[in-house]
């Protein structure tokens, strides 16, 4: 069985023995164990502390201690995952469910070797990878997400955040779950201005926006989660033209999807398209990988690397006609044994509730009760200081914000409540429209106080909250749906809420 440091939460013991061999023979530096250093934080053996990591360090890390370098993800890209996690075609195939697979090699262990009944990613001792800890290889290591030390020994991401994403929201994701990472470079020596100077100069954070306009450090996301970022349908479009248009080159940088992105919204107009349907987005996608695969090799591309640069393919799908290679693949449809990428993203992009137009934008810090009398107001990254209300026929949007106060909302066409945090309880009745706290395209929230949820007629989704109190559901129509991801609840759980 697959065994780490991950089960006591803390960080994998870097003079392990095993862990060691394992480093050394992919040419990676382990500080602090048997190097020479000097006495002081870094010194001896056991668990360091982050700044002590250094360049090619394979480290243990909790999802939740992240900080992503970019503020917008190609949803679609993170939806074809979540559609293939939450499937059992895998497993009725003789094999393991992709998430295990993606884990594995996440971690450095190439992919799953066994993940028996009830096996989830929360708990390791379930499953197993082919290489073990401390067998690691040059070739396992490479494919494992990155990551830099920051001031303060933070931890940021620098590739993967598409992957770990899906983690957080999968099945049995959450903040705590727990991967490895290689680490590639520490600056946390620096002051803050001069880390960020330095992270731009050398290209690891994407200071673009979801329509591609420039945009500050401070607008960062402070964590992971789907709910904290923006979508961009060109990284998406990006991600599916991946061995049709181009592929990915031997040491790639970062955010190469991006560079790609950024020179195909001069060539087409996602806009034009209908991507909730497959035709259509197949149409797209076909389309954008020709013109890729059609540019000179010298052409520049973005920032001023070429096309050869950036991976493009020698012949549009390998050289195969549109009913073979990897362009026939991505098209297969959901009712196939083995459906295309693009069916498992739709099917899954199909089930998120969406939430309505904002007439009213409150972001940053606000003081005082906050009342919703009209209209759709929505707290966008917002530190909401006072309790809230929502009366009949308005709505509330919160979406990664901070609600220091009870919430309290009754007859209210609709509530939507992702990825935030309430210091208060939570109670929501007689709603007219959808009642969604968590759920696919929401990440989870966490209510210090009780939640109740009484006579909602719109549907009520709650997935994989943490709620401190006890949970309280009755008269919700058509009920609640946990969609397969429990919550914790820490008090008692009654009527509708009563196995969820």
């Amino acid at each position: 069985m697959f065994m780490n440091g991950s089960r006591a939460g803390a960080r994998m013991p870097r003079s392990g023995a095993l862990l060691l061999a394992g480093a050394l023979a992919a040419g990676t530096v382990v500080a602090g164990a048997g190097t020479g250093a000097a006495a002081g934080p870094c010194a001896g053996s056991g668990p360091l502390p982050r700044v002590c990591a250094q360049p090619g360090d394979l480290i243990d890390v909790r999802l939740g201690e992240l900080h992503p370098t970019q503020a917008v993800l190609g949803f679609d890209q993170v939806f074809y995952k979540l559609g293939r996690y939450g499937s059992d075609r895998d497993e009725a195939a003789g094999g393991v469910n992709k998430r295990f697979d993606d884990w594995c090699e996440t971690n450095g262990q190439e992919k799953a070797a066994a993940a028996g009944p009830g096996a989830r990613l929360d708990d390791p001792s379930s499953f197993s990878c082919t290489v073990p800890v401390g067998q690691e290889t040059a070739g396992t290591i490479a494919p494992m997400k990155t990551a830099v030390v920051g001031p303060g020994g933070k931890l940021y991401l620098t590739d993967g955040h598409h992957t770990l994403t899906s983690f957080l929201e999968g099945p049995d994701g959450s903040a705590d779950l727990r991967v490895r990472l290689r680490v590639t470079d520490n600056f946390s020596s620096l002051s803050v201005p001069a880390f960020w100077q330095r992270m731009t100069e050398q290209k690891k954070v994407w200071l673009r926006d979801e329509d591609d306009r420039p945009l500050g450090v401070e607008r960062l996301p402070d964590r992971l989660g789907i709910t904290h970022f923006r979508d961009d349908p060109y990284r998406s479009l990006v991600y599916f033209t991946r061995d049709i248009g181009y592929e990915v080159p031997d040491g790639a940088t970062e955010f190469l999807e991006f560079s790609w992105g950024s020179w195909l919204r001069g060539e087409h107009d996602v806009s034009a398209y209908d991507l909730t349907a497959p035709g259509p987005y197949l149409d797209l996608v076909k389309g954008a990988s020709k013109s890729m695969a059609a540019l000179d090799a010298d052409a520049v591309v973005d920032d001023g690397r070429t096309a050869a640069q950036l991976g493009r393919i020698d012949a549009w799908n390998g050289g195969k006609k549109e009913t073979g290679g990897e362009f026939a693949k991505l098209g297969r449809p959901l009712s196939d044994p083995k459906p295309g990428k693009l069916a498992e993203a739709l099917d899954h992009k199909a089930r998120v509730v969406a939430a309505p137009a904002c007439t009213r934008t409150v972001t940053g810090p606000r003081n005082g009760p906050l009342t919703v009398a009209s209209g759709v107001t929505c707290l966008d990254r917002a530190a909401q200081r006072g309790p809230v209300v929502v009366r009949p026929g308005a709505a509330l949007v919160v979406t990664g914000s901070t609600l220091d106060g009870p919430l309290q909302a009754d007859r209210a066409a609709a509530v939507h409540l992702c990825g935030s945090r309430v210091e208060g309880p939570v109670s929501v009745g007689r709603t007219t429209g959808p009642v969604r706290v968590g759920g696919p395209g929401c990440t989870a929230n966490t209510v210090t106080g009780p939640v109740v949820l009484t006579g909602n007629a719109g549907g009520v989704l709650l997935a994989a909250n943490t709620v401190g109190g006890p949970l309280v559901c009755s008269g919700n129509r058509p009920g609640v749906d946990d969609t397969g991801r429990a919550n914790q609840v820490g008090g008692p759980r009654t009527g509708q809420c009563a196995e969820l």
